[in-house]
């Protein structure tokens, strides 16, 4: 099934979906792609939007673009328990077992592991695994928020830690959800335009958490040597905007807001 075919069914299932509903369960199974050339052009608008070199290396973030599309087939699935639509990515970790090029021809499969209760809704871990004649080579777990009421008792955020120091500003044009939707085909609505994401309770379009999170690794002084990454997405970062680019060589995070201290992201990359 075609991206754009899935992004319909989900849009035409959504409605008839209720997140938190007691007994719930997910897919079983794992859908697979099976190894192909990448597509250049929309490489280098991956790079290009996100800030990675022109050529080199595989940006460690590309895996999860290039296995978007089975992700979505997963989430859009009748018996997937969550409506797709408005869902929000709240954390992503990576492990990449070896530095991956463009020629590398990758098998993918995502599958779901497990249903959380969240204090702002219910959470899904989607696992994606990336290999390479075989061999796994890059993995990924990723959170999935679907907003509602709930009266579970869930941890809230532990307090932010002093702020890291700042290194660079970027103001974020309002069309940013739309160009990167166009690079990854990530196109929730909610990143498209402010009419759509005020259907699901933003006041303007968000950027995407996996721009944000790329856009970050892209300023390390290595890339390509990243081997293990962590981010939590704490807060949206509205369109049009101005965010602050933080890092003490390891730790990094986005903050915005009018005084300057709202935490968007945090997270840690190391190399290898």
């Amino acid at each position: 099934m075609s991206l754009a075919l899935s992004l319909a069914r989900g849009a035409v299932t959504s409605p008839f979906k209720r997140a938190g509903r007691p007994g719930a369960t997910l897919p079983a199974g794992r859908l697979r792609l099976p190894a192909a050339p990448l597509a250049p052009g929309r490489l280098a608008a991956y790079r290009t939007i996100c800030g990675f070199p022109a050529t080199g290396p595989l940006p460690v973030t590309y895996p999860h673009v290039l296995a978007f599309p089975l992700a979505m087939r997963l989430m859009t699935r009748r018996d997937f328990p969550l409506p797709v639509t408005g869902l929000v990515h709240t954390w992503i970790e990576i492990a990449a077992h070896r530095t991956l090029r463009p020629e590398d021809l990758l098998e993918l499969t995502v599958y779901a592991q497990e249903l959380s209760p969240h204090r702002r809704g219910t959470e899904v871990t989607v696992v994606t695994e990336a290999r390479l004649a075989g061999a796994l080579v890059w993995e990924s777990r990723s959170g999935y928020l679907s907003r509602h009421a709930t009266r579970t008792e869930t941890a809230a955020p532990a307090a932010a830690a002093a702020p890291l120091p700042a290194v660079a500003e970027w103001h974020l044009p309002g069309n940013l959800g739309r160009r990167y939707g166009a690079a990854s085909g990530d196109r929730n609505p909610i990143h498209l335009h402010p009419l759509t994401a005020r259907l699901f309770g933003f006041p303007r379009a968000i950027a995407h958490g996996m721009w944000t999170v790329a856009r970050c690794l892209a300023e390390t002084p290595d890339p390509a040597a990243l081997r293990t990454v962590r981010t939590e997405f704490r807060a949206p970062v509205l369109l049009p905007g101005t965010v602050t680019y933080a890092t003490d060589g390891t730790a990094f995070e986005l903050r915005g807001g009018e005084d300057g201290e709202r935490v968007h992201l945090t997270g840690t990359g190391t190399t290898g």
